[in-house]
């Protein structure tokens, strides 16, 4: 039962991501204006109903794979250690997640987010994932803190974090002339020095 279970759930995820990349490549290829859910679906060789059952709209089909990424975000703070100082934990898992999902992006799929940035559709299904994973992240934050207005500081950091991390992969996205982690180091500790008396990175908390 495990086992097929199992390779239900791959061919669910290999369906999803065959519509994410055929989404991303004809919005890159077509404009995103110019696609339909249709048009998506053929590319993917399934059925506009099969569509229907991964993903809402083609916006959502375009975004899934920075849905994935902040998902495995989470994971990521999650594992850190126990004992470690909030802006530590974050900073210590999105250093991770710039090696292990961004280290080895292609120069096509750089270009094809340069493309497609400021599409206002793209633009809102951003802000609104963004949102979603701030509300949990927040949660995840406020268990490593103590004292008065636990729940506020935790949001504050939260949204700080990752307001920090969309600004360095967005200018990553815009100039790949380095690794991701060194632009994500600048803009963490750019975050953590603007923030009046705050301790470093590695001992804020």
């Amino acid at each position: 039962m495990e086992e097929t279970t199992g390779l239900r759930e791959r061919k669910k995820a290999a369906t999803r991501l065959a519509l994410h990349e055929a989404a991303l490549r004809l919005a890159t290829e077509h404009g995103l204006d110019r696609v339909t859910v249709e048009a998506v679906a053929d590319a993917a060789n399934v059925s506009r109903r099969t569509f229907s059952n991964y993903f809402s709209s083609k916006e959502e089909a375009i975004f899934h794979g920075d849905a994935v990424r902040l998902r495995r975000l989470l994971e990521l703070v999650r594992r850190q250690p126990a004992d470690a100082p909030p802006w530590a934990a974050l900073s210590g898992a999105a250093e991770r997640l710039a090696v292990e999902a961004y280290g080895n992006a292609p120069p096509s799929w750089l270009l094809h987010r340069r493309q497609l940035r400021g599409h206002p559709g793209l633009v809102a299904h951003q802000v609104a994932a963004y949102t979603a994973i701030e509300r949990e992240l927040a949660d995840d934050v406020a268990r490593r803190l103590t004292g008065p207005d636990r729940v506020l500081r935790s949001r504050v950091l939260a949204a700080t974090f990752l307001a920090s991390l969309r600004v360095a992969i967005q200018h990553w996205i815009d100039h790949p002339d380095g690794p991701l982690l060194d632009v994500l180091r600048t803009a963490l500790a750019e975050a953590t020095s603007a923030r009046p008396g705050a301790p470093t990175p590695q001992t804020a908390g």
